[in-house]
């Protein structure tokens, strides 16, 4: 086997899952732009906060892994959404892992869409799903926006966006820097639009998205990362604003605490609570469910829903550890339950009013 083979190999479950190797071409494939407080010209960062792990890391993961036996079926249950979802009712379906469907104000907007059997660069290969998508494509509302919050194979699935783009003519697809170049065999150039940290994009019905920073990063391959830009959404909407964090790692939280002084606090945050073992090497990538209580606290969040667990094995901690450890994590808080909620694919959750 070659070296680039063996590597590819590897990392396959690192691509979806979101462990930062040390590995990079000496250009961007992806995008170019005048260089930034989060951009030198070839890679994005958060300054002071944006961990590399070496190769080095990878093989000591993987090497001495202590890997929980995840069952071959986690079913959910097969959700068959409302056309449309009418003024300040809010309706968030979960697909499974951290595809979700938002209703509200009259607009569907479905984000990072994955229907993808393995969150894999290749099908034959990877971290495999455990359940069924929790809303089947053939039964998905007419879709107004499909947000891409990056490129890890868990959350921007190619084969996915193309069959939505055919089936949804009339949605536009909103995405952050240089993702455009690796969706537009997918999406329609007309379509598919890129945004910085900072953006707001009016999306109409009083609505708009906001692209805001999180402590993350970018890969498709080997020599990649960074060079495309990650993000979490913000969707304002006339009845309060929902914080979608797609990944992120905590750091020192203040990126929840500015979110907060921005926004003016959330109707509702959707934290991911799945993909955190071992520690010491996703820590700077993905949050535990201690940390997703402790973010649904800074940003001033009113109620949350978990995402980023449960379908796909990236990391260590068993299947359903999550939402048991985020259980703990709540009465430790003294925060009651119904405050922070999970949904097995297939469930929604309804606020029928501000």
């Amino acid at each position: 086997m070659n070296r680039r083979r063996f590597l590819t190999a590897l990392t396959l479950p690192l691509l979806a899952a979101g462990g930062l190797v040390g590995w990079r071409s000496s250009y961007n494939p992806y995008y170019s732009g005048p260089s930034s407080d989060h951009f030198d010209g070839q890679q994005f960062f958060i300054d002071g906060f944006t961990r590399d792990k070496a190769h080095l890391d990878l093989i000591r993961w993987q090497s001495a892994r202590q890997k929980a036996k995840w069952p071959e079926s986690f079913p959910g249950l097969a959700d068959k959404p409302p056309m449309r979802v009418k003024d300040a009712a809010l309706r968030v379906a979960y697909v499974g892992h951290a595809t979700l469907l938002i209703q509200t104000h009259g607009l569907n907007i479905l984000i990072d869409p994955v229907w993808a059997e393995r969150a894999s660069p290749v099908q034959w290969a990877g971290p495999k799903r455990i359940n069924a998508p929790g809303i089947a494509l053939s039964d998905l509302p007419p879709l107004d926006y499909v947000l891409v919050s990056h490129n890890h194979y868990d959350h921007l699935d190619l084969v996915t966006l193309g069959v939505l783009a055919a089936a949804h003519p009339g949605a536009q697809f909103l995405t952050p820097l240089g993702n455009d170049l690796i969706m537009q065999g997918a999406v329609p150039a007309n379509r598919l639009h890129t945004f910085d940290w900072g953006a707001r994009v009016e999306i109409g019905r009083g609505a708009a998205v906001h692209f805001e920073p999180s402590y993350h990063w970018s890969a498709r391959g080997l020599f990649d990362r960074r060079m495309a830009l990650w993000c979490a959404f913000v969707i304002e909407t006339p009845s309060g604003k929902i914080y979608h964090i797609a990944d992120t790692g905590f750091a020192d939280g203040a990126l929840f605490r500015q979110a907060r002084e921005k926004h003016g606090g959330f109707r509702l945050a959707i934290i991911p609570i799945g993909a955190y073992e071992p520690r010491w090497f996703m820590r700077d990538h993905h949050v535990n469910p201690d940390e997703a209580v402790k973010i649904m606290q800074l940003c001033g969040a009113e109620r949350a829903l978990a995402h980023h667990w449960g379908t796909f094995q990236l990391t260590d901690e068993p299947h359903d550890e999550p939402p048991q450890l985020l259980e703990a994590a709540l009465m430790r808080e003294n925060i009651p339950a119904p405050r922070f909620q999970v949904k097995r694919p297939g469930e929604a959750l309804d606020i029928a009013t501000v």
